[in-house]
């Protein structure tokens, strides 16, 4: 793999504009090799052979070479060495072609010194790009470096309430001295044990860093203060003593009394200062929240807090963490590229620049601060000691999990179940062809009981399959869905297993559909066999069982995740609205008909006689269920808009609740009319309500959801940032989205085929209602990540568990 693509696929899609543009500096390369080659002539330069025209062509051929890998950072081995190893062209002494200076804000400006010679105007253009991009660069990276930090601040004390709240708990009724000073001993021996491994594994100059002046997340230990300074003057001080041959015994007062001032239990007055910050959201608190009624904060020393405060703060240190390996990984391939651009440059123009430039690169903010790998280490100590019972690989095994692997009986199922359910359609059409029996006297009856019980699979394998074809195109175009709905770092599924677990529910249906094709009823008794009618409730009660079952397999946390999200759309507003929610919402509105099958069953089976296939689902409670369930979707929706008006004083979700109470009422019409078909007013009522609400929507997704129709953006009628370079698909998406959201055309003006059941009829319109919302899903979920990228929004925020009085603080 090309350089170019190993460097883009590992940018971090939320600062993707932050990176160097690796691109554009390649454009201004090959500007300067058409010059060379339209001027047919490349003067030798610094002592170079005769020959250098024909040797520079052969550079040029290697311009995109294959990727050598990321395994050492660059610069630093180019400043020991006199030979370029991975090309092997010797370096040889030459006047320097540019001078580079730095700026009081740390950016750089380079000077070059050879635009006398011919060409000399592009390889001024390359430099001016590089600088930019340098800046943009360190300047990006430099802000970053200060987020982390002030946030290490914040950690910190956190820790030190978290310890000083730990010992209130263990001890309520406080620490005698004697058990004090026994406790100080035998704490000082393992931290400084720990502390003397950590420093052995750290790098070479980590130890001799005055990190007491800076803020940085220091290793707290429990019992012990967090003074890491201290703690390293004891290990130095241990140190000397094996140095210098001195006898422990002689010593060993001097070191526990230091040990005991230095590593004394972090002071429990601190916690007179903080309260929990109680950020569980539960339809209680909402409630209050609404009556304006206060919360109470007082610290209530039990193990149910305890327990609650070290997980906050165990999500908190773990995000943290993935903030500074990404910032590594940026300085790191940042880094590279700058070396790898200029390695270009210097084989193009024979030149010697790259040495002089990575010289500034290296000693910059960017290539030569390290304070993200101190970070590092202290997040590290913290972690392992406090929340992986000082084990170590407990705790980087946590900090550092270990991505997926495709496994390739995944890829084998899922196709095996894929070819099934192609075989079993082939099968299916094949005897009914065969047997007629569509032209039977007993195909009326099926097509209104049995088909409507298998047509609520259909629509559930057909969400799965559209929703695996998002997951598909998300990653294709690098929209981080994972990030977006909030999953757990390595639990999100990827577009095979979806499948497979739409394929699953699509073979199992079919099988029970072959099994249950009897339109004859006996001709003694006139009922039916009750195995085969009772097949589609035990296939849909396995169904429900598999997806509430409390245990991790068959994708345990993504089931959890969806039941969560689903209860909070059952719930709204009574919790507070995050995105999985109002997403999950939206696709419930696309399954109004599943939704009614789903009635369908309660009726068939609970007050109807399915061994005749007889079903008294037409009487009129049942016909007001059928308003209800058909509201509920669009309700929940409502609710949520509602809820979010009132939190975050946002208008435009008012316009948003708007949106969905307009459907509400046009749906409604519309279940009035197909149940009084011979009632004109409500089928002119409507079709009034429903094209208002159908036009209202359109607009609504293609300028609020999908973030298009933007008339002043560079790309007319679309948006300025668009993830699929084709245009075109864009315009067809939104033709789509408003030939298939108009389908609902057929409810009111009851177009009749003579082919088609009116149960299919229904089934083929909510069909098109959900291939319509797989389409919308892709948009949404694009405008959404380009949010995110203007951001540079690559974290959600994590609450943490305690508030401090920041008065009192400064005070202090």
């Amino acid at each position: 793999m090309k350089f170019g693509k190993e460097f883009s696929s590992q940018m971090v899609p939320e600062w993707q504009q932050a990176y160097m543009n690796y691109d554009s500096l390649k454009k201004c390369l090959k500007d300067i090799i058409a010059f060379k080659r339209g001027t047919n002539h490349a003067a030798p330069r610094g002592g170079a052979a005769k020959n250098h025209h024909d040797r520079g062509l052969s550079r040029k051929m290697t311009l995109y070479r294959t990727f050598s890998g990321l395994v050492s950072t660059p610069g630093r081995q180019r400043r020991g060495n006199s030979h370029d190893v991975e090309e092997g062209v010797p370096l040889t002494a030459k006047s320097e072609p540019i001078q580079v200076s730095t700026t009081v804000d740390q950016g750089c400006v380079t000077k070059f010194l050879m635009t006398t010679e011919e060409g000399g105007e592009y390889e001024l253009v390359f430099f001016r790009r590089l600088d930019d991009e340098f800046n943009k660069v360190s300047k990006f990276y430099k802000e970053k470096i200060e987020e982390v930090l002030k946030e290490a601040v914040v950690l910190n004390k956190q820790m030190d309430a978290l310890i000083a709240f730990r010992v209130k708990v263990e001890n309520p009724e406080g620490w005698g001295w004697d058990e004090r000073t026994v406790e100080i001993t035998r704490l000082a021996t393992d931290i400084a044990t720990s502390a003397a491994v950590i420093s052995a594994s750290s790098p070479a100059g980590a130890k001799s860093i005055n990190v007491g002046s800076k803020a940085h997340l220091e290793a707290i230990q429990e019992g012990g203060s967090s003074r890491a300074g201290r703690m390293e003057d004891v290990v130095q001080e241990e140190e000397e003593e094996e140095d210098n041959g001195a006898s422990v015994s002689t010593k060993a007062t001097d070191v526990n009394t230091t040990r005991m001032r230095a590593l004394r239990p972090a002071p429990i007055n601190i916690l007179d200062r903080v309260w929990l910050n109680d950020t569980k959201e539960t339809p209680r608190s909402t409630i209050k929240g609404f009556l304006q009624i206060t919360k109470q904060t007082d610290l209530k020393f039990s193990r149910e807090n305890l327990m609650m405060v070290e997980e906050k703060l165990r999500q908190a240190l773990f995000v943290f963490y993935q903030k500074l390996r990404l910032l590594k990984s940026y300085s790191f391939l940042n880094v590279l590229a700058f070396s790898k651009i200029l390695k270009k440059y210097d084989k193009i123009t024979s030149r010697d620049a790259m040495k002089t430039y990575m010289k500034m690169v290296d000693a910059s903010h960017l290539g030569g601060s390290d304070e993200v790998v101190r970070l590092m280490e202290r997040v590290e100590a913290t972690f392992i000691k406090h929340f992986a019972n000082a084990n170590r690989t407990k705790g980087m095994n946590i900090l550092r999990p270990k991505a997926k692997r495709e496994r390739h009986r995944l890829t084998f199922s899922t196709g095996f179940l894929g070819g099934c359910i192609f075989s079993l359609i082939v099968a299916l059409a094949a005897i009914i062809r065969t047997r007629h029996l569509l032209q039977q006297e007993d195909q009326e009856q099926y097509m209104n009981t049995m088909f409507p019980l298998y047509s609520l699979f259909g629509f559930i394998v057909l969400h799965i399959i559209m929703y695996a074809a998002n997951i598909y195109y998300w990653k294709r175009y690098k929209v981080n869905y994972s990030f977006i709905f909030g999953f757990k770092q390595g639990t999100e599924l990827g577009y095979r297993q979806v499948l497979l677990v739409g394929f699953s529910i699509g073979v199992f249906a079919l099988l029970c559909v072959l099994a249950n094709l009897d339109m004859e009823a006996d001709p003694e008794t006139k009922d039916y066999q009750a195995l085969t009618e009772l097949l589609p409730l035990c296939l849909f009660i396995a169904m429900f069982v598999v997806l509430v079952l409390p245990f991790k397999f068959f994708y345990g946390s993504t089931r959890l995740f969806f039941l969560t999200s689903l209860f909070h759309c059952l719930a709204a507003p009574l919790y507070k609205v995050t995105l999985p929610d109002f997403f999950l919402g939206d696709q419930l509105t696309s399954q109004v008909q599943a939704l009614r099958s789903i009635e369908f069953y309660i009726c068939y089976y609970g007050w109807g006689d399915f061994r005749h296939r007889k079903n008294t689902c037409n009487t009129s409670s049942y016909k007001a269920f059928i308003f209800i369930v058909a509201v509920i979707p669009y309700l929940s929706r409502l609710l949520q808009c509602m809820r979010r008006l009132f939190e975050e004083k946002n208008p435009e979700q008012g316009w948003n609740g708007l949106k969905y109470f307009l459907t509400i009422v046009a749906v409604c019409l519309r279940t009035a009319y197909s149940i009084q078909k011979h009632q004109v007013a409500w089928r002119v009522l409507a079709a009034i309500f429903s094209v208002i609400a159908a036009i209202f929507s359109t607009w609504w997704d293609f300028v609020h959801d999908w973030g298009l129709l933007n008339r002043t953006s560079k790309n007319r009628w679309l948006r300025d940032k668009l993830l699929i370079p084709q245009k075109k698909v864009y315009f067809i998406a939104m033709i789509l989205n408003v030939l298939l959201r108009f389908a609902w055309i057929q409810t009111v003006l009851d177009f009749k085929f003579s082919f088609m059941h009116r149960e299919t009829m229904i089934t083929v319109v909510a069909s098109l209602e959900i291939i319509r919302r797989g389409i919308w899903n892709f948009f949404r979920l694009e405008n959404e990540h380009l949010n995110n990228v203007g951001k540079y929004r690559a974290f959600k925020s994590v609450p943490l568990p305690f508030n401090y009085d920041e008065d009192e603080d400064k005070d202090g």
